[in-house]
């Protein structure tokens, strides 16, 4: 594994860029955080029972995009020279676990992870976890605060349901970090974890469309990888469609259309990336705004300045272990909140198991 073989520092404050540390949300979402913590009202909490691959947020990937007529695209392979100039490149990713519920309310927690190489070192700074907990009476308050802070106001103004908080406040923290990062950084390779697909109330239009304009005013780059993509040419997933050239290289592909049938807006061009030898391959968008001379030049200096494993960069790859919760972290956070808040830890028995036995399968929820 790679992770055993580099040497990964954690970053001290001082060593990431001055005015990312400027920002002010990691301390608004503390607050809100210690706010939400000391309303706690009840003696009982029940610990969520702890599963490792807890989905961490709500992806566009999810919604299936329909494209007329767009089984007369073409392909073109493009090969791919890697570029090596000292260029950073930096992933950000985010992740949240329902930690548990109370008599009123659900308990969460967020976390945020930036991880950036240079001069051929990787880099880590950890923004959380942020614990949270979410009631009937407080959700409209937080949600509308932070959703404020972060979009100043734009976009959606209905309350989210209690059960979807979770990914809408995970959501918000995410999209202050692209664009803390987007405004810190200068002729940068900035990865995301996802498509440039926007139009849900998760990526407004013009929020998404901003962070990749102030990306390009600062002359960055944005490049979105996606690990699973429903998008499909000719009844093939785009994924499973492979080029004429040996790795790495580009599907590139013709006359692919730029809107959907329905509410969804494509902000990026769509390519297939397979970028080393192996069975993976992965959906890319690159910033429809730029020239394609431009958001060629950028993939091959991601080529040069970052390492992979499967055609994934490696920076994209440690920022979701960053940000992941492990099970233990999640004892220890249920732990923590009962000794803290002074609540009884209790198990409610389990319905599906109770009346299926073995073949109770799924959530509670």
């Amino acid at each position: 594994m790679l992770i055993e073989q580099l040497h990964y520092a954690t970053t001290p404050k001082y060593n990431f860029p001055q005015s990312l540390e400027d920002l002010q949300l990691p301390q608004r979402f503390i607050e809100f955080s210690l706010r939400s913590m000391k309303k706690i009202n009840g003696e009982y909490f029940q610990p969520n029972e702890i599963t490792p691959y807890e989905p961490a947020k709500e992806s566009t990937e999810n919604i299936t995009l329909a494209f007329p007529h767009h089984n007369s695209c073409t392909l073109r392979s493009v090969p791919l020279k890697p570029l090596l100039d000292d260029t950073t490149v930096v992933a950000v990713d985010v992740s949240s676990i329902k930690v548990g519920e109370t008599e009123t309310g659900v308990l969460c927690a967020l976390r945020g992870a930036v991880v950036w190489r240079e001069k051929r070192r990787y880099r880590c700074l950890r923004i959380g976890p942020f614990p949270f907990h979410i009631t009937e009476e407080n959700k409209r308050e937080i949600y509308g605060m932070l959703r404020q802070f972060c979009f100043k106001g734009s976009g959606e103004t209905n309350t989210p349901s209690l059960i979807n908080m979770q990914n809408r406040m995970c959501n918000l923290l995410e999209r202050w970090l692209q664009m803390g990062i987007s405004c810190s950084l200068h002729r940068s390779v900035i990865l995301w974890d996802g498509s440039l697909t926007a139009g849900t109330i998760d990526s407004p239009v013009n929020v998404v469309s901003q962070l990749l304009k102030v990306a390009r005013n600062r002359l960055n780059t944005v490049l979105a990888f996606s690990k699973i993509t429903r998008l499909r040419l000719s009844g093939h997933r785009l994924t499973d469609l492979s080029g004429k050239c040996s790795p790495p290289y580009l599907l590139k592909f013709n006359d692919f259309p730029a809107h959907t049938s329905g509410t969804m807006c494509l902000l990026g061009n769509i390519f297939v990336a397979k970028l080393t030898k192996g069975s993976c391959s992965f959906r890319l968008d690159i910033d429809r705004e730029i020239s394609w001379e431009h958001g060629l030049e950028a993939v091959q200096r991601l080529l040069g300045n970052d390492m992979f494993l499967q055609s994934y960069p490696e920076t994209l790859r440690l920022a979701h272990i960053f940000s992941t919760f492990t099970a233990n972290e999640v004892i220890g956070i249920q732990r923590f909140i009962a000794q803290k808040c002074g609540l009884k830890m209790v198990t409610r028995p389990n319905v599906r198991r109770l009346l299926f036995g073995l073949f109770g399968k799924g959530s509670e929820d």
